[in-house]
């Protein structure tokens, strides 16, 4: 690799301080955006990048936008995605970590049932190793490291989003149980209740995510509903009703949005309690779209929420907003991919 010495911007410099030995590349696939960084051996983000999540292409679309926005990361860090020694990917789904696959990718628009090779696909632009992993995983396993479960030895990660995914660190060892361990989103907190976008019945994801929330929202208004949702989504140029045009809504006391959020929370502390009576955890994290965007208020009126559900009222986990923020997911593939601590 020739040494070009070349700075941009931000100082990095490109050639022998940023070679294949000591930079890596993590992307965080969302239901709606896009997140790239470039970090180095400490973890701190050199580059950074944010792209919309396809809405059609099928997985094809998908790897060129991961790509793209990897692409987009690299070059403000002062390098190029061939030059990374590895690219970590965090996405929803079914991911196959051994064969770089991901399945049933239900909150990405123009999700797939079969398992996609993606990992082996944006190795082929990229030029070099891609591994891949759950995104809330790969999310929770950053912020226990470099950010807001640093002081502790087991953590519940619960994030909030387009749908509701979970990560757990027990005695400090990242459990994943057989590849999908963590699932809260998928817990049943009403037998027969609302459909889920899984397919199934009253998961939580059903009542909290933001997909189903919007898809409730939707039919709301079919009904003669009046909302300021949708009005503030056009007005921000958004095709879904993001975290942003979710919290604008609360702010200004949309009656729908209000009463579909306190349904949220509602559930959310029922469905964390109960996980805090079986494993016991030091602490829950809280990130996500919805879980950064609302912030601390709503961690606490979460917690509110568990309360009647404890076992152990007395000794209750500690409750924190992540504060890797948005780069939590993206940080958190990085890392998967190489860098070690």
């Amino acid at each position: 690799m020739a040494d070009t010495s070349a700075k941009n911007g931000h100082g990095a410099e490109k050639g022998s301080s940023h070679d294949r030995a000591r930079i890596w590349g993590g992307i965080d696939l969302g239901g709606t955006k896009i997140e790239a960084v470039v970090v180095d051996a400490r973890g701190e983000v050199l580059g950074r990048a944010r792209h919309v999540t396809p809405v059609s292409g099928g997985p094809g679309q998908v790897v060129k936008e991961l790509y793209g926005t990897l692409g987009e990361a690299a070059q403000t860090a002062g390098t190029e995605p061939s030059k990374l020694a590895g690219v970590g990917v965090g996405a929803p789904g079914s991911v196959d970590a051994n064969s770089g696959t991901l399945a049933r990718t239900g909150n990405v628009a123009g999700g797939w049932d079969a398992p996609y090779p993606i990992a082996s696909d944006l190795g082929d632009l990229v030029g070099g190793r891609v591994v891949m992993g759950n995104d809330v995983q790969v999310a929770v396993a950053a912020e226990y490291k470099l950010g807001a479960g640093r002081n502790y030895r087991s953590i519940l990660g619960v994030w909030w989003g387009t749908g509701v995914g979970g990560g757990l660190v027990l005695n400090g060892v990242p459990w994943r149980g057989q590849g999908s361990a963590g699932e809260i989103g998928h817990m049943v907190v009403k037998p027969g209740g609302a459909r889920c976008g899984c397919g199934r019945r009253g998961c939580l994801e059903a009542y909290a995510g933001r997909a189903s929330m919007e898809r409730k929202a939707h039919a709301a208004v079919k009904k003669g509903r009046k909302t300021i949702l949708f009005d503030i989504m056009r007005d921000k140029g958004r095709t879904r009703l993001s975290s942003g045009v979710w919290a604008r809504a609360l702010k200004e006391k949309d009656p729908l949005a209000t009463e579909l959020i306190d349904r949220a929370v509602a559930m959310l502390g029922m469905t964390i309690a109960s996980v805090i009576n079986l494993l016991d955890v030091e602490a829950v994290i809280f990130g996500g779209g919805l879980g950064s965007r609302l912030g601390a208020p709503f961690v606490d009126r979460i917690a509110d929420a568990m309360h009647p559900h404890l076992f152990i009222t007395e000794r209750k986990p500690a409750m924190h907003v992540a504060e890797l923020g948005d780069l939590s997911g993206a940080i958190g593939a990085a890392l998967l991919a190489g860098p070690q601590m």
